[in-house]
């Protein structure tokens, strides 16, 4: 049986009933899910200086979700930053379904116990039940082979759930085994 699969059986077996008695949901279809994990990498400045640094952030990125990460374009141009429309600015990833969770499980499992002086992650959804999280080196994940990197880059991870609200949001992500402080 596949990691996968034991991330998923623990939503559908543990997770949804304590979701349901502490909320009091009547159906199982009211409880929370993990909808979809975005990864985005913001290059800006650099990007535009350097065509290589976007091949190598969708390369890195690819390796890290196991999934193929795409260029995001400039929407207008900005003169002083000498930035024209649909210029490659960033790299950004969707993960669903079983990707999602095994990408889920290697980040609690691994890469955030490997950062260093980790003290847990802040807890502070947006208001609908989401939560990113800031990433400042892509070193953390086993994937990422620190002899070939030329620069440290950061990521956001953000966690997209049909949870209403940010207690029920914070619940599911918690169940989950996100490390959240105190």
């Amino acid at each position: 049986m596949s990691q996968t699969a034991t991330l998923k059986k623990d939503y559908q077996e543990r997770i949804v009933p304590i979701l349901q008695k502490e909320f009091g949901y009547k159906s199982i279809m009211e409880v929370p899910k993990l909808e979809k994990i975005v990864l985005n990498q913001g290059l800006g400045r650099q990007a535009t200086a350097d065509k290589k640094i976007i091949e190598i952030a969708v390369n890195e990125m690819t390796t890290i979700a196991g999934q193929k990460a795409v260029a995001t374009v400039s929407k207008k141009d900005i003169s002083n930053f000498k930035l024209r429309k649909k210029m490659p600015i960033g790299v950004r990833v969707t993960l669903r379904h079983d990707k999602m969770y095994e990408f889920l499980e290697r980040l609690v499992r691994v890469a955030l116990p490997r950062i260093r002086d980790f003290r847990g992650i802040e807890n502070k959804l947006d208001g609908r039940g989401n939560y990113t999280l800031g990433i400042e080196e892509q070193i953390i994940f086993p994937e990422i082979n620190i002899d070939t990197i030329n620069k440290i880059l950061g990521m956001n991870i953000t966690f997209v759930t049909s949870a209403k609200t940010d207690e029920e949001g914070f619940a599911l992500l918690k169940e989950f085994g996100l490390p959240f402080k105190k």
